[in-house]
């Protein structure tokens, strides 16, 4: 269907601009708007009294979702893949540990010894070992955490633990894993992703770890110590290298990615659980790479936010944010923040990630969010978000599997009731294992929003997605003439299901 829906006349900005606010305001032929009241009719029916589930798997899966904001690569790509990649690497699977094997060595010794005798799998024997393939795709995903009755971590653990096991296969690979996805988007109609792809270069400095660990609360003394060693980075050739490196490698790995169909950009990322000078420099480094590529769009911070040293450093962090962001304050930032349940940490953990993400470190999305109405500050969050235009990335199958907050104890309830802008994302649908349709699915299902909103959430990936006007400008083009198709095939639908009665 992609190849029928590309092309349409160009809009003025603002008019591209009111479509990515209120698509259902535009001007409309008779036609048009004929098919638009006969698809929200046909979905109302799907969500009255008991939704139907599946009539609204085929509804989603059809409609043209415009991008998926909170996407991390490494968790997006399935763990099937992952195995895929084992022999392009030269590596195995540890049939016991469900541990990849990197050492050359070991690799070798193995692959000498007669099949029966091996220890670590190559690609196909793990394929031919069914044992071992069911209990590598349960420790590399989420695959059958809820329908079987072996011991097991906890969920949030499960999730977590995930990545330490595919992690030296996904951090190579990147154009297949890259196409994978893309092709995965095309199929179920979304034309955009901004995936948090590559975490940024960073070095150590035990000094600065000292410091800030002493100093951090003195906001001038903080800001003076940040100060003179992005002084000192700026000067070291090494550091300079390893950025140029960095972008090299995603502009490579990002070579063929975009056509007419598909449209992919890139966040960097730094990992909260380091210590400080690991994760300061690896912000320089990652507000550097955005300033210096048109590829990536944005800095993100990553890693499981309940952790001792994420809950620690905390407040560190979002200084170290705000002070970059004075020095490149065309930089966008997205943040993981509030992705806290009760029961997490103590109760005065709750009261400010959001809070200070926003106030603080100025970002300009907030991943998740979930522990909004545990916030200290929760009416003024929810009034800031509404008045900034600063949206919510929900994501409901990672809040529930991870956090157990799902259903009325989610507080996208209060975002909407609020009046925050938000949109729907998958978050690590590889390790999670499902699709940005079935969210839109879990979403209805759930709130029984009307079409308009539906149709406005998807128009809302366009319009708070971290790209230039001119970029919003062609997918929202793109986003009018697919929905025009898709409200023509359901309406004929309708039309037809009518006749048959």
């Amino acid at each position: 269907m992609y190849n029928k829906l590309t092309g349409s006349v160009l809009p003025t900005l603002a008019l591209a601009l009111a479509v990515a606010a209120a698509p259902q305001a535009l001007a409309k032929g008779p036609a048009s708007s004929v098919n638009e009241a006969a698809t929200a009719r046909h979905y109302a029916s799907l969500i009255a009294g008991e939704p139907k589930l599946s009539e609204l798997t085929l509804f989603f899966t059809q409609m043209p979702k415009g991008g998926d904001l909170h996407h991390h690569y490494s968790g997006s790509v399935y763990a099937e893949t992952y195995v895929d990649f084992l022999d392009k690497q030269g590596y195995c699977v540890n049939k016991q540990t469900y541990r990849i094997e990197t050492k050359k060595e070991v690799v070798e010794a193995e692959r000498a010894k007669p099949a029966e005798q091996r220890n670590c799998l190559s690609t196909a024997e793990v394929y031919a070992d069914d044992h071992t393939y069911r209990e590598l795709l349960q420790r590399w995903s989420t695959k059958d955490f809820y329908n079987h009755g072996a011991t097991q971590p906890p969920p949030d653990r499960t999730f977590f633990q995930t990545f330490g096991y595919f992690g030296p296969v996904s951090n190579a690979n990147f154009r297949e894993g890259l196409q994978e996805l893309k092709q995965r988007a095309i199929l179920e109609n979304v034309s955009y992703i901004e995936t948090m792809f590559k975490m940024s270069p960073f070095v150590v400095n035990k000094e600065f770890d000292a410091q800030a660990w002493t100093i951090g609360g003195d906001d001038k003394a903080f800001d003076a110590q940040m100060g003179a060693w992005l002084a000192v980075l700026e000067q070291d050739a090494g550091f300079k290298k390893s950025i140029e490196d960095f972008v090299n490698r995603i502009h490579e790995s990002a070579e063929g990615i975009d056509d007419e169909r598909f449209t992919m950009r890139y966040q960097t990322y730094v990992l909260r659980l380091l210590n400080p000078s690991q994760v300061f420099s690896s912000m320089v480094s990652g507000f550097k790479a955005a300033a210096m590529s048109d590829k990536i769009v944005g800095v993100n911070i990553v890693g499981q936010e309940s952790t001792m040293v994420s809950m620690r450093d905390y407040a560190l962090h979002m200084k170290m944010f705000r002070f970059l962001k004075s020095r490149y304050p065309s930089v966008k930032v997205a943040m993981h923040a509030g992705e806290l349940a009760l029961g997490d940490v103590p109760p005065e953990g709750l009261k400010f990630h959001i809070d200070q993400a926003l106030v603080v470190a100025g970002a300009n999305r907030i991943g998740h969010g979930i522990d909004l109405a545990h916030e200290t500050n929760a009416p003024a969050i929810m009034a800031k978000m509404r008045k900034d235009d600063i949206p919510v990335e929900i994501n409901l199958t990672s809040n529930a599997f991870i956090s157990g907050i799902e259903g009325a104890n989610h507080p996208v309830t209060l975002y909407r009731k609020y009046g925050v802008p938000y949109v729907i994302s998958t978050d690590d649908a590889g390790v999670t294992r499902h699709t940005l349709s079935n969210e839109y699915v879990l979403f209805a299902s759930r709130y029984k929003p009307d079409y308009a909103e539906m149709k406005r959430t998807s128009y809302n990936s366009i319009r708070y997605a971290f790209l230039p006007v001119a970029e919003k400008q062609r997918l929202t083009r793109q986003l009018d003439e697919r929905f025009a198709a898709f409200e023509a095939n359901i309406a004929a639908l309708a039309k037809k299901q009518a006749k048959a009665k």
